[in-house]
């Protein structure tokens, strides 16, 4: 229903995100660009530590700062990125802002809220002054607590999860979940499409249930590595050759250029 889209997402190894704008016509639009170039710059690691990412967090904000001084913008962004611990693949979760991160297991068939909202809401269900139920209608339920780019220094929550074959994870703004319940999103994420098609999927039912705001799903598969890398997991439409193809990979934003075209 909105003519603007200020979301905006990065889907290249060993980085995925989602970020949802906030500020309006040439505000929220830009601040989600900004954060995704930031973090468009770990791609090529083979893994990535908090520190790097909080470097993105802060660069991207610094430029969000500098870019709106006479007004305000500023962006959630809620991702996942590769993390390798004694040579074990983890899932490094981060999250600023409403946008959320969920895993599902393929073994134990169940979905999992990993990141927190930092929103009004969160905190008084976090107090036991709230139900879940109650924050849905609550006339805050949109105001942030935390955001990327309108306060000091940026405040990510960080998750260090253990990686194995048959998860699979799901990023998205917050115009999927004011659309679909949590109950809903298991059933599409259980359907056994590849990550792309359940990706849409999701959109596609968000928008048919209203799709009052801007709506963004990145889902991230991962099987078992090759034996030569043990303990590492492959991720499912990730080019092996460093390469990515927009036509046959899915798009991103920015997109990343190979090796071979920066030379």
């Amino acid at each position: 229903m909105r003519a603007l889209n200020e979301d905006a997402l990065l889907a290249h190894p060993p980085v995925f995100l989602v970020a949802d704008g906030m500020g309006g016509h040439e505000a929220g639009d830009v601040a989600s660009r900004l954060a995704v170039e930031e973090f468009a710059q770990t791609a090529g690691l083979t893994a990535v530590e908090p520190a790097d990412l909080q470097g993105c967090f802060q660069r991207a904000a610094a430029r969000i700062r500098g870019t709106f001084e006479r007004r305000e913008g500023g962006t959630t962004v809620a991702g996942v990125a590769l993390a390798d611990r004694d040579g074990t693949a983890h899932w490094l979760v981060f999250n600023v802002g409403d946008s959320r991160v969920y895993r599902w297991s393929g073994d134990d068939r169940e979905l999992s809220q990993i990141s927190v909202d930092h929103s009004v809401v969160q905190e008084l269900m976090d107090a036991g002054q709230l139900t879940r139920q109650a924050a849905e209608q609550h006339p805050e339920r949109h105001v942030l607590t935390r955001a990327l780019g309108t306060g000091s220094d940026p405040e990510p929550d960080y998750w260090l999860l253990p990686a194995r074959p048959g998860d699979r994870v799901l990023l998205c703004s917050d115009g999927l979940t004011n659309e679909l319940t949590a109950e809903q999103i298991a059933a599409v994420m259980a359907d056994g499409a590849d990550a792309a098609e359940t990706a849409s999927a999701l959109v596609r039912l968000a928008v048919q249930a209203g799709g009052r705001d801007n709506t963004t799903a990145v889902v991230v598969d991962a099987y078992s590595g090759p034996e030569n890398a043990p303990g590492w997991l492959a991720l499912a439409g990730v080019p092996t050759d460093g390469k990515w193809d927009d036509s046959v990979d899915g798009a991103t934003i920015p997109r990343p250029r190979n090796k071979v075209e920066d030379q």
